[in-house]
């Protein structure tokens, strides 16, 4: 069974206050370093997501051109 992404931050991060001696006053550190770890990790384990453009898209190519605007003399 998963664990809720909540809990699995949390067992990260006293794995972290763990390794780091169990120094007190450093509980935020250790969140937001287990959040990021555990996000990384679930990041991973996503397939890689593929873009796809098909020629009947709705979205036109646009034609790059090069339009030099010159002023008008006025008399």
């Amino acid at each position: 069974m998963e664990l809720p992404l909540h809990h699995r931050i949390r067992e990260r991060a006293y794995q972290l206050w763990n390794a780091a001696g169990r120094v007190h006053g450093q509980a935020e550190r250790h969140w937001l370093a287990a959040e990021r770890d555990v996000l990384a990790e679930m990041g991973a384990q996503l397939p890689a997501a593929e873009t796809v453009v098909s020629e009947s898209s709705p979205r036109r190519k646009r034609a790059w051109t090069s339009v030099a605007t010159q002023r008008r003399k006025t008399a």
